[in-house]
Order: structure tokens, then C-alpha cells, then sequence
């Protein structure tokens, strides 16, 4: 867990790379609830038998928008910063998905300070998000994220 204990030593860091998550499996109970939740029912992501029949990575694997949407969570588990009263996301500049992620693998967040910007009562930080899985040769999400906090 990286601690970044004011505004002034978070615009230190950055162009660095300011933290790096735990790693989390991702389980088809996860992908399924996620296909549940969105509607997103393609059996790629859901059907276990004919994945591993039919599907060109051998078995099921995470939705691009599942791998996305734990970008907060691995983002909380590995950053504080004990100043902010608030934060949102913001928005995306640009998201990819280079590789798949298989389920039963494991995946975790590096994130690298780009900018951060003065807004009235916090500030905005853009950040470079590589998701990367286990023995995996290339990350499966790669994401310029915009967060704001407020103090």
C-alpha cells in the first residue's frame, strides 16, 4: 500500500510509477455475475464447455468491461491518500485490451502518475493503468484513467 500524504508530494510523483496492486483471481462466478449484470451473455465469457471447445483461448475468459471496471478497486487497494475527503472517477482517455484474460487467472493494476492538475478545492490526476496477468506476455487492459479528489 502506497501512502501519498499530500497534494504537494502526489505532483512529485509524477511520470513515476506510484504503485503497484495485489494480484486477484478472476473466477467465472465473477465473469458470470458481471454477463448477469450488464446483459453481456456471449458465450465466450459464459459457457465453460463450449469455451473449451470451440473458443480459440481454451476456455472462458473475462469481459473487456469486467477487467475495466476493477481499475477502482485495485487502484483503493494499493493507494491511500489519508487527505482526501472525496474522489471520483472522472473518465477515460483512451482504453485497450491487448490480450485476453482467461478465467481462473490473476490479474494486478501498475499505475503511473501522468499529471495531475490544480481544480477548485482538489485536484485532477490522469493516471497509465496497465493491467497485467499472471505469465502473461502482454496486459490485458491498458487505460489512461482521470481521477479527481477533493480535500
Amino acid at each position: 500500500m502506497r501512502e501519498i500524504a499530500s497534494l504537494k508530494e502526489l505532483k512529485e510523483l509524477v511520470g513515476q510509477e506510484v504503485a503497484v496492486s495485489d494480484w486477484i483471481e478472476i473466477t467465472q462466478e465473477r465473469v458470470n455475475q458481471f454477463a448477469q449484470a450488464t446483459g453481456d451473455l456471449q458465450w465466450i465469457h459464459i459457457d465453460v464447455e463450449r469455451s473449451r471447445k470451440e473458443s480459440p483461448y481454451g476456455g472462458t475468459i473475462a469481459h473487456g468491461f469486467l477487467t475495466l471496471s476493477l481499475l477502482p478497486m485495485l487502484m483503493q487497494s494499493a493507494i491511500v491518500m489519508p487527505d482526501v475527503k472525496m474522489g471520483v472517477n472522472y473518465g477515460l482517455n483512451k482504453v485497450r485490451f491487448p490480450a485476453p484474460l482467461p478465467v481462473g487467472g490473476r490479474v494486478r493494476a501498475r499505475m503511473t502518475l501522468m499529471a495531475v492538475e490544480d481544480i477548485p478545492a482538489g485536484a485532477q490526476m490522469t493516471w497509465l493503468v496497465t493491467m497485467e496477468r499472471e505469465d502473461g506476455d502482454k496486459p490485458v487492459c491498458v487505460a489512461e484513467s482521470i481521477s479527481r479528489r477533493y480535500s
